[in-house]
């Protein structure tokens, strides 16, 4: 096969040796491997040194990077029936046993290997029922005369694939099969002369020969740095470039004033004295207003500092310049609280809001329609009622949008079509993002942040305790609902798992009403409908019920200020981020909160050490640093988060901080021409945008 047809990225991956058909569709509905292009692109998820054999006396902890050992295998034995059948055997290195498990193609397996022949087993061993075991390792025959493998790459496998009988070996087999037939530095570069010059960066042909097959540690460090430098490099270009575009394309209103309803609010009826922080946010909303430019803004802020406060008065300002305001909230319960808020703050000044839901009556609706068409509705508050078509506005002049990583961008969007004008954009959320990864994922906002909490606050004491500390942590809840307060507890799942150990809600919710009996216990789920959800909610709400048993479902969208306790079971199965959340529910009123991360004794040191960052600081952004560490960005890439695309191959926007500011920096000095490239350069990087970003969806209207 010529080289020029193995470099054409649309070339199907089944013609490449050792792939065929059958493979490759495999690989292209479990990988979204489709052509030699991505092959090459689909890189090692980690690295490990096959120069070294272990000794099963080594191994330490409960679970072990993936190494190999060398040794024999003692016998075989099959159990189980039908699917649920497996074939364990014990393995020996000649001082100690280990075990060895296979769940799939077991009689092929058992016909393979014979005791007494020495064999080389590579994979991740684990601690369990008192021996090391393994799964599905690789295993060849020893050789003697073969040198040592020195660096190799393990690659990401689903279930699926290593069911099939993919293995690392076999993706080894296959990049090599790929790089052998493309002669050595003829792989055409990426990246312009200039910008590689300035950053020392490695040629790309060697780079994703280092990827691969890595000649050494520091080939690959330097390999490593240069592709995750070229990724979020073309990442930033593509999102600034987005966002100048849009910036460019969307007038927006012009508010040339703050009118009477800010100044007496601000003088007369704000609750509580603005925070600098509120005060900076406003003034930056306030500049955004005046530009003619549509705003766009990303507004990030604690549980409990103050955004709806701050989304009030950007609303008051659309009033005063003769414009309505809508705020659009993802549940029923939270459109609620936020339009009694508002409605508490507006009546004062004269300003008409109405709540707008799912179960909303149709006589109320009709009075609602009415007040929009004919401006005595200044505020509009709902759910995603609000984007029905049968809601227009008079003049929409700003929408705000909370939690909005619960709403789909097409969603977000029908809210622009209310108007001639786009209304200016205000997006809130309390899942704090460290910054660097803020200016990545919602690229096309500009981001403000509320850093600081209203003075007064209590902190919420954050205890981490044990199974075996249940009966005390039931005396404090018992103690804080004898003081007329109410609580959560918080469960991961809906129903018992036969294979994971997690108490269920369901299980829960009928213990905690066997141990306070006479006291009102209310069970909320994902699996329950809309109605009975909120029907319970409001229940605790109301103080009818002290105590609310719930899934994550109430993450998000409860303000009961007289809830001063929250358990949260199995705690280590949350993320940071999310405990975090959850301990937002309580801690709303003026008395001390308590927040009881519950958890089993047998858990590894690292996740002891994450959650004892939860009992540490109640900084959500410190608590954000350190979950982006720890598990990476997650669910904050993607159209459902900034409606800019992006599929991170090597790089990672939380660990990578460094390098997502200098690619930045360096797409930012690009574009305002203070990186000048010859006309190859700009052929090279227009070549590549499009090759990476030709499929992105033009969301250039939607925040």
């Amino acid at each position: 096969m010529s080289y020029l047809l193995l470099m054409n990225y649309e070339l199907s991956i089944k013609y490449l040796k050792g792939v065929g058909e059958a493979r490759a569709k495999l690989l292209a509905s479990e990988l979204d491997i489709h052509t030699c292009g991505d092959l090459l692109q689909y890189f090692p998820s980690k690295y490990v040194d096959r120069s070294r054999f272990y000794r099963i006396r080594d191994l330490y902890g409960t679970e072990m990077p993936h190494i190999q050992i060398k040794g024999q295998f003692v016998n075989f034995t099959k159990e189980g029936e039908g699917h649920k059948q497996r074939l364990t055997a014990t393995f020996t290195d000649g001082e100690r046993l280990c075990q060895v498990t296979w769940f799939a193609k077991i009689q092929t397996i058992a016909n393979m290997y014979r005791p007494g022949v020495v064999y080389v087993l590579f994979g991740k061993p684990s601690f369990k029922y008192n021996t090391w075991q393994f799964v599905h390792p690789e295993i060849e025959v020893f050789d003697p005369e073969r040198p040592p493998q020195g660096l190799r790459g393990v690659y990401g496998l689903t279930d699926t694939l290593r069911k099939r009988g993919f293995t690392t070996r076999i993706f080894q087999t296959l990049t090599s099969n790929l790089l052998d037939s493309i002669p050595i530095g003829s792989l055409p570069e990426t990246l312009p002369a200039e910008l590689m010059r300035e950053r020392s960066l490695m040629p790309l042909d060697e780079a994703i020969r280092n990827m691969h097959r890595p000649v050494s540690t520091q080939a690959l460090q330097k390999a490593t740095e240069r592709m995750k430098f070229e990724e979020l490099f073309y990442l930033e270009l593509h999102i600034l470039e987005f966002s100048r575009r849009r910036n460019l394309q969307l007038q927006g209103h012009v508010f040339t004033k703050v009118g009477p309803l800010f100044n007496k609010f601000y003088s007369e009826v704000v609750p509580f004295p603005l925070t600098g922080a509120q005060k900076r946010v406003l003034k930056e909303i306030r500049e955004d207003m005046r530009t003619g430019r549509q705003m766009n803004r990303l507004l990030q802020g604690d549980v409990g500092s103050g955004k709806t406060l701050v989304a009030f008065m950007t609303m008051l300002l659309a009033v005063d310049n003769g414009k309505q305001a809508a705020l659009m909230a993802p549940t029923e319960i939270l459109a609620t609280q936020h339009a009694e808020a508002l409605a508490k703050w507006a009546e004062p000044l004269g300003i008409g809001t109405a709540l707008l839901t799912g179960s909303t009556r149709a006589k109320e609706r009709r009075r609602i329609a009415e007040g929009l068409a004919d401006g005595t509705i200044h505020m509009l508050v709902g759910t995603h009622a609000l984007i029905e078509d049968a809601v227009e506005f008079r003049d929409l002049g700003v929408a705000v949008i909370d939690e909005q990583h619960r709403f789909g961008v097409a969603q977000r969007a029908r809210l622009w079509k209310k108007g001639a004008v786009p209304p200016h954009v205000l997006v809130m959320t309390a899942t704090p993002i460290p910054r660097t990864l803020a200016m990545t994922v919602y690229g096309d906002l500009d981001v403000s942040v509320i850093d600081e909490l209203p003075p007064g606050r209590k902190p919420i004491q954050t205890w981490l305790r044990y199974d075996d500390n249940r009966n005390e942590v039931y005396r404090h809840l018992w103690n804080e609902i004898q003081k007329g307060r109410q609580a959560y507890i918080v469960y991961p799942l809906i129903q018992e798992s036969e294979k994971i150990d997690m108490k269920s809600a369901e299980e829960g919710y009928e213990r905690i009403r066997s141990i306070f009996p006479g006291v009102g216990v209310s069970l909320v789920h994902g699996r329950m409908k809309p109605a009975e959800k909120d029907y319970q909610m409001q229940k605790f709400a109301s103080g009818e019920t002290k105590i609310l048993v719930a899934t994550t479902v109430i993450e998000v969208g409860v303000n009961v200020p007289n809830a001063s306790v929250m358990i949260i079971e199995n705690a280590e199965r949350f993320g940071l981020s999310q405990l975090h959340q959850l301990r937002g529910r309580v801690g709303r009123g003026a008395e001390l909160s308590f927040c009881i991360l519950m958890s089993k004794h047998q858990i590894g040191q690292e996740t002891k050490k994450r959650l004892s960052i939860m009992t540490e600081t109640t900084d959500g952004f410190l608590i954000s640093e350190a979950d982006m560490k720890l598990r990476g960005p997650g669910d904050m890439e993607g159209t459902q988060q900034s409606g800019i695309a992006f599929n991170l191959k090597v790089s990672n926007l939380a660990r990578d901080g460094q390098i997502v500011s200098q690619a930045r920096d360096a797409a930012m000095r690009l574009l305002d021409g203070k990186m000048l490239l010859t006309p190859q350069g700009i052929a090279i990087l227009n070549a590549e945008l499009q090759r990476r970003f030709a499929r992105s969806i033009d969301w250039s209207r939607i925040s």
